[in-house]
């Protein structure tokens, strides 16, 4: 029983391991994405008309 126990909380481990790299990746894609939009916003702003 323990064996089982010990295999299954090391794929458990591999596979939070993994997630976590590929959200981080994500996360600082989105992040740098959302800073070059909001700087294409800030740039264009004076081109409003009112």
């Amino acid at each position: 029983m323990n064996e089982k126990i010990y295999k299954t909380m090391g794929r458990v481990g591999g596979g939070n391991i993994a997630m976590g790299a590929v959200l981080v990746v994500v996360g600082v894609a989105t992040g740098i994405l959302m800073i070059v939009s909001g700087a294409g916003l800030l740039k264009r702003r004076g081109e409003i008309m009112f």
